[in-house]
């Protein structure tokens, strides 16, 4: 392949790219009040945590939220589920691997992706609070990634609930004993995130915050501006 051929595929994909963040915000702008649901797929329906991630999903919808999804089986599946059966939007944002994903029958809004990085990005705009389930590097990834959007301040702050105490808490003890006492986080960054086993507290804690949603970053703008005078 010549450097002119590489770079013509390069391009390309940019255009690629670009489709998936048009699609996806024309699609997602016109959902209203939303919260994004992550968690395995490899969990199954008689998991206690697929049964709470269907319940909760239906308790959001009931109370105006629409519901967004990996689109996957699993946690997905639940909370699709849940929202699908409620009448309300069942969104999935389903992504190509080359271990395919199966979009589960729970959606009343599918959209494919490519890249992560654009998808994550549809998970994120539209959500007023991210629900996370147990899970596996993926539901790591999301967890974690919102706590930084937030930290830097390149997203308003929102709740972001962890369900599950046995499964949470190890991680969540690793990072005040580890994190926090190296000085790595500040003592305020624990406040960033929820821990809560029940359904009810998790819609009160969505409901009681002020629904701020993504932010465009405007730190480097008024960086400049600031150091222009």
């Amino acid at each position: 392949m010549t450097n002119y051929e590489s770079f013509s595929q390069e391009t390309w994909r940019v255009f690629r790219i670009m489709a998936e963040f048009v699609e996806g915000f024309d699609e997602l702008s016109k959902l209203g009040p939303a919260v994004s649901i992550f968690g395995s797929a490899r969990i199954k329906p008689d998991n206690p945590y697929y049964i709470l991630a269907e319940h909760t999903a239906a308790q959001l919808v009931k109370a105006g939220y629409a519901i967004i999804t990996g689109g996957g089986p699993g946690i997905m599946e639940a909370a699709n589920k849940g929202a699908y059966q409620q009448g309300g939007r069942s969104v999935g944002l389903n992504i190509q691997i080359p271990e395919e994903q199966l979009a589960n029958k729970y959606q009343n809004l599918s959209l494919d992706f490519r890249y992560f990085f654009a998808r994550k990005m549809m998970f994120t705009k539209y959500a007023h609070a991210f629900v996370i389930f147990p899970g596996g590097f993926g539901t790591m990834d999301e967890f974690f990634e919102s706590l930084t959007l937030i930290q830097t301040l390149k997203m308003s702050r929102f709740p972001v609930i962890l369900v599950g105490t046995r499964y949470w808490q190890g991680l969540l003890d690793w990072i005040k004993q580890s994190m926090l006492k190296e000085g790595c986080i500040d003592k305020e960054d624990m406040d960033l995130y929820i821990l809560t086993d029940d359904s009810d507290e998790i819609l009160d804690i969505i409901e009681k915050s002020e629904g701020k949603k993504w932010v465009e970053p405007s730190g480097v703008v008024t960086y400049r501006n600031n150091h222009a005078k």
